[in-house]
């Protein structure tokens, strides 16, 4: 197949929806509109700025300056050449993108009409295309909010105030508004355009996957589906080349028909695993069409042979312990990682950011991270990358904190999308669960209803899963409430948990005492260097946040004037107060105690699930990264500007770590812990961050994946230290380190301490946080 790009320079004509009642392209020329220039792959809004039409809608307040575009209908026109060779081949013009009500027309003839921002839109054009010369592209797009307006909203529907136009509408949930997105209800061709030539035979779709996966031998099955024009279907055969490091395979199958299904035994396998418990091995597989011995047509994939598990059960108490264990080849995993959520609050610009902003999560030592629901479905370089680096992808369906539509022209077009997603990405061995949604079981049960009579996650999703994915594990939500949750109404029966709560001091009891298994969020609050507020907030603005309305847009609040999320500002403050005892009067304190804060609470949770292996198993915080310029839980900013959680949590997350629990009885547990598949070994010290002492020191030895308590350390009642903890692990250096006691702290005796921390192993220059 040839690919053909229609990316680049188009011209964009744009103009309140309806004003000029056009109906077809060659209407166009009869009025006078604004036209600018749009790249594509593309948002509206961008091609404005790029225009001098508006300012950088994320510097002060100019986000609100977008208000009145969402009632624009927007017009893409271009031409290109046919290109040469085409002759009979069968043309497709593809939409890899489109945001979202969109009519299309080629050479004047209108080729449909799309509605999903989330799949690829296909049409036939051999038809319509010119054997040569010039063709023209116009696309349409309408106001994704005007739309909107023709669904009648039923009482099993809710959404957040500020996006109830959202409910209908398959389009990104967080760009009508969200506690970390602008309201930026944008239009577009957001990814790449394409026409796309076939041959007479062609490979349609190839799925792998996993049988049976073990050192000695792997059974991997392999469902194929294959196009020709001939009508006679003898000689045809696929051809298999399979090849990782020493491991090769070669299977050739006969086929007696386009579709069919084969397993090939593997001896030996080279096993895909992820970050930690070894290496995550990609078979190069080269699948080869045949018609005797001519070469008809060739794909090749990466595939990773694996296993994966998801052990739950619907509830858990102390009486009988639930379970919620992810396995990889058999193996228990113990989950370290963060969620994911958009790269940038304008799409067309993820591409250019995505690889960057994973090589965080790959630095951190992430070994999963979790798709969340309120975004787009990111492409292939997105899980290539974490197919590559042994990270596993927990991927929500795109629906969020809300209950959506339940009639029968919205559930088709749920089947519709999860199918097609699906086939894309099911390939992908870093995917290792499909989620029905983000936190929608809460929109029904907060509101008295059972969310088990939401037939999109309920009954749609699983049946597309099964059908289209088989071997792979699916959670119905995200925290799931089963019957006997929603039956007794007590959350803290579930072993997968959301755990936000009151935000308070996050040592307190509902952080230290929670019975989740598994945290699929969690965060706490942390302001950004003062280098990149200053890239968003006016100057006269930057001091003080009090009644400061730009850092209450940013923080984030959709809505001019103020609206529910207008407390994440308050939020830092109050967090610091807990920890510090005081209220920072200038920027500069503000912004370092929010930063320690946010860094020492984070390093916490994580250590709270590793102390507890394999009572708990898994931790997926939030987050790593901005989507725009914000005060908020991430620990790098939108600039790429890192908090100081970043390095906190980057020791924490190494797979051999020493840690130091809460005092217990007058002592404190000094314990190793391994995840990862093979024993650990080495040498390690505790000291007194004031005095220097040694308070412990030797060597240590601690099981695959496992933990080792090392030995306690007295302490008193009341008393506030730092401990600096070191360790040499395979002649490399790691440091920790541990605050005792209850706040208030001293804000400048900690400063001295983030000194000597700055220092040890993985060190960073503590001078220069959040400046």
């Amino acid at each position: 197949m040839q690919k053909i790009s229609l990316n680049g320079t188009w011209k964009l004509k744009y103009f309140p929806e309806g004003k000029f009642k056009i109906a077809k392209p060659e209407q166009l020329s009869k009025i006078k509109v604004d036209t600018v220039e749009a790249t594509v792959p593309g948002n509206v809004e961008l091609d404005l700025v790029r225009a001098g039409k508006i300012p950088d809608p994320f510097f002060a307040n100019n986000i609100f300056k977008l208000r009145q575009y969402e009632f624009y209908e927007w017009w893409y026109i271009r031409s290109f050449k046919t290109p040469a060779g085409t002759g009979n081949r069968r043309a497709e013009l593809v939409f890899h993108g489109i945001d979202c009500f969109a009519t299309i027309w080629l050479n004047g003839k209108e080729l449909g009409k799309t509605a999903n921002m989330f799949v690829e839109h296909r049409f036939d054009v051999t038809d319509i295309l010119k054997k040569s010369g010039i063709n023209e592209l116009v696309v349409r797009i309408g106001s994704a909010v005007n739309a909107a307006r023709v669904h009648k909203i039923e009482p099993c529907e809710i959404a957040m105030v500020v996006n109830v136009e959202q409910l209908s509408v398959r389009k990104a949930a967080h760009m009508y508004g969200w506690d970390i997105c602008p309201r930026a209800v944008s239009a577009g061709l957001w990814r790449p355009v394409t026409l796309e030539l076939h041959q007479p035979d062609e490979i349609v779709d190839l799925y792998y996957f996993t049988q049976q996966a073990s050192a000695d031998e792997a059974v991997l099955g392999i469902m194929w589906q294959f196009s020709t024009d001939s009508r006679d279907l003898s000689g045809f055969s696929l051809k298999f080349s399979g090849v990782c490091g020493k491991s090769k395979f070669v299977h050739t199958v006969p086929v007696k028909f386009t579709s069919g299904f084969e397993t090939v035994r593997i001896k030996n396998p080279e096993l895909w695993w992820p970050k930690g418990y070894g290496k995550p091995n990609l078979y190069k597989i080269v699948c080869r069409l045949l018609k005797e011995k001519k070469v008809l047509d060739t794909r090749t994939d990466h595939i990773g042979i694996r296993r994966i598990e998801l052990i739950r059960t619907d509830i858990t108490t102390p009486e009988k312990p639930g379970e919620f264990l992810f396995k990889c080849n058999g193996v228990p995993v113990m989950c370290k990682g963060s969620n994911w959520v958009p790269a940038d609050a304008f799409h067309s610009r993820d591409a250019k950011r995505i690889e960057k902003i994973l090589a965080l999560f790959d630095d951190l030592q992430c070994n999963i991270l979790r798709c969340w629901g309120g975004n787009v479905y990111e492409d292939h370089p997105f899980f290539d990358f974490c197919d590559r680096h042994g990270i596993m992808v927990w991927q929500d369906f795109a629906f969020a904190c809300a209950r959506y539509p339940q009639d029968e022209e919205f559930l088709e077009t749920v089947r519709k999308e999860a199918e097609q997603v699906i086939r894309k990405l099911r390939n992908h061995s870093s995917i290792i669960l499909w989620t029905g949604d983000n936190e929608c079981d809460y929109s029904y049960i907060n509101y008295g209803l059972d969310p088990g009579k939401n037939r999109i996650t309920r009954e749609i999703l699983p049946g597309v899963v099964f059908k289209c994915d088989p071997y792979r594990p699916y959670l119905p939500s995200s925290p799931y409430m089963s019957p006997e949750v929603v039956k007794t109404g007590n959350q803290d029966l579930m072993p997968e948990q959301h755990l936000w709560g009151p935000r308070d001091y996050y040592k307190s009891n509902f952080y230290l005492n929670n019975t989740a298994h598994f945290a699929s969020e969690i965060g706490y609050h942390g302001c950004p260097n003062i280098s990149s507020i200053k890239k968003f907030i006016e100057k006269e603005y930057l001091w003080p946040w009090k009644g400061n309305v730009q850092w209450r847009t940013h923080c984030t609040d959709p809505v001019e004037g103020g609206s529910f999320y207008e407390y994440r500002v308050k939020l830092m403050a109050d967090q610091i107060k807990a920890l510090f005892g005081f209220e920072p009067q200038n920027l500069e304190d503000f912004a370092l105690a929010s930063q320690i804060t946010q860094a020492e609470a984070k390093k916490f949770f994580i250590e709270m699930f590793r102390l507890k292996k394999w009572r708990k198993t898994g931790i997926i915080w939030w987050n790593v990264m901005d989507c725009w310029p914000q005060f908020s839980d991430a620990i790098v900013d939108y600039y790429f500007g890192k908090k100081l959680a970043y390095w906190y949590i980057k020791r924490v997350q190494q797979q051999v770590c020493i840690m130091i629990d809460e005092p217990v009885n007058g002592s404190c547990r000094v314990v190793a812990g391994n995840d990862s598949l093979k024993p650990a070994k080495g040498v390690f010290l505790v000291k007194d961050a004031d005095t220097g002492e040694i308070l412990m020191e030797g060597k240590f030895e601690v099981p695959a994946n496992e933990n080792s308590e090392l030995g306690r350390i007295s302490v008193k009642e009341n008393e506030q230290r730092m401990f600096l903890i070191e360790w040499t692990f395979e002649d490399k250096k790691y440091g920790n380190h541990y605050l005792l006691g209850r706040p208030p702290f001293s804000f400048e005796k900690y400063r001295k301490w983030l000194a000597q921390i700055g220092k040890l192993p993985v060190s960073f220059n503590a001078y220069r946080i959040s400046k």
